[in-house]
């Protein structure tokens, strides 16, 4: 009977374990919507366009803090060596990682010419964990060399993100107070080379009443090279995929409770056969 106890016990720890390794992951999902840039209220022309001409629905120019002529657009899957409207970076193709049909946002990383991209997210409650998730890439525009570091600057809040810059200084990020940050993680991009598309799971902390506007909150991403040096290699960052779908448990996890819920139970039935044998 002690030897059924432990193994049910076994079995409830390790259930309850992962119950709450689930739990912790469960936060609100940010309601992001026009998730992967294929709907415009402008003109896309295949395989790239202007950002600014396409004008994705729901999503906006922010704070322009450079020339962003030719440096910011969206284009098809496959497209990022292409120069048909955007610059090319070297090294494609890159791994398709979000389903067939989506496009990505490309964004030159040296802030004296980029801008961030906002989308004003309605329905949001203070104090609360909101999740996003997406895939990032990098690259170097085709005719440069020089190994640089890209990542994502995402914000939420209030929003008037944007980045000063002054002679013989790394740039620096304005208007961030009234706004949650998180970063993706950095890229290594070697000379004249690339980082492939990566999933970037992240959780906004805890959103406070004053950053948020009647309910509603900016979503503002910033592309960030080189940790704010204004040197022109440029560093290159891709966006695709912005995926608010909650996070689930694998169905490998999900197979190897089976294979231990059955291990344990087949152990207690062994040790109790013996017991009765020796009886």
């Amino acid at each position: 009977m002690s030897l059924r106890k432990s193994a049910l016990t076994g079995v409830a720890a390790v259930a309850l374990s992962l119950g709450l390794a689930y739990s912790a992951q469960a936060d609100v999902v940010l309601p992001v919507t026009n998730l992967v840039f294929n709907t415009f209220t402008g003109t896309f022309t295949p395989p790239k366009t202007l950002f600014t001409t396409a004008a994705p629905t729901n999503w906006t120019i922010g704070t322009t803090t450079g020339v962003i002529s030719n440096l910011i657009g969206v284009g098809n899957q496959g497209s990022e060596d292409s120069f048909a409207g955007v610059y090319g970076v070297y090294n494609n193709p890159y791994s398709v990682t979000v389903p067939a049909g989506t496009n990505f946002y490309q964004a030159d990383g040296n802030p004296q010419f980029e801008s961030t991209i906002t989308q004003t997210v309605p329905g949001l409650t203070a104090n609360t964990v909101y999740d996003i998730s997406f895939q990032q890439a990098s690259g170097q525009q085709q005719g440069f060399s020089g190994a640089t570091t890209e990542q994502w600057k995402v914000f939420l809040g209030l929003g008037g993100i944007g980045t000063s810059c002054a002679p013989s200084s790394d740039c620096t990020i304005t208007g961030i107070t009234g706004n949650v940050e998180i970063d993706s993680s950095v890229m290594n991009t070697p000379s004249m080379g690339f980082v492939d598309f990566n999933l970037q799971n992240l959780a906004f902390p805890a959103i406070p009443a004053a950053d948020l506007s009647n309910g509603s909150a900016v979503l503002t991403f910033l592309a960030w090279g080189n940790n704010g040096s204004d040197v022109n290699e440029p560093p290159t960052v891709f966006l695709e995929g912005v995926n608010t779908t909650p996070v689930v448990p694998e169905p490998a996890t999900l197979s190897l409770l089976g294979v231990g819920l059955l291990g344990l139970g087949g152990i207690a039935w062994r040790r109790r056969d013996k017991r009765n044998a020796a009886a």
